[in-house]
């Protein structure tokens, strides 16, 4: 992918989930060093990344963090890495990382299948600072 920042994490989520939007302005609001970037992964940026990867390009269940030029994690990781990113009391997230995958993306599927449960479709208007770390 081309115009990408290298310094930046990428965090790819499903736009239409009102509980993806919740967490999704959850780390802008904590991102102070701003790292994250974010895209929608029913946009062209997040077909792109899924399509680049051979990733089902439907299957917006999946949370996926990616670093240009060095991984892309998802599910469980990926948010075990984005507590670890902001740093802080939020870091302490990551220790579960050790877990066994099976059993963190057993827990994440869970939440996952029912997210569209867990709220509502408002969604928080972002100010134009944070619009710009949103793409497209």
């Amino acid at each position: 992918m081309t115009n990408t920042d290298a310094t930046k994490y990428y965090v790819f989520y499903d736009g239409e989930c009102g509980f993806c939007n919740f967490w999704v302005h959850w780390i802008l609001k904590r991102d102070d060093k701003d790292l994250f970037l974010f895209a929608a992964l029913q946009g062209e940026f997040g077909q792109k990344f899924l399509s680049e990867r051979n990733l089902e390009l439907t299957d917006l269940d999946t949370l996926y963090l990616w670093k240009p030029d060095e991984y892309y994690l998802r599910k469980s990781h990926a948010v075990f890495k984005i507590s670890e990113v902001l740093g802080g009391i939020y870091q302490f997230i990551s220790v579960l990382r050790f877990l066994p995958t099976g059993i963190t993306d057993f827990l994440y599927d869970r939440v996952a299948e029912n997210r569209k449960k867990l709220a509502t479709q408002a969604c928080e208007i972002p100010t134009p600072e944070e619009r710009k770390k949103f793409i497209g």
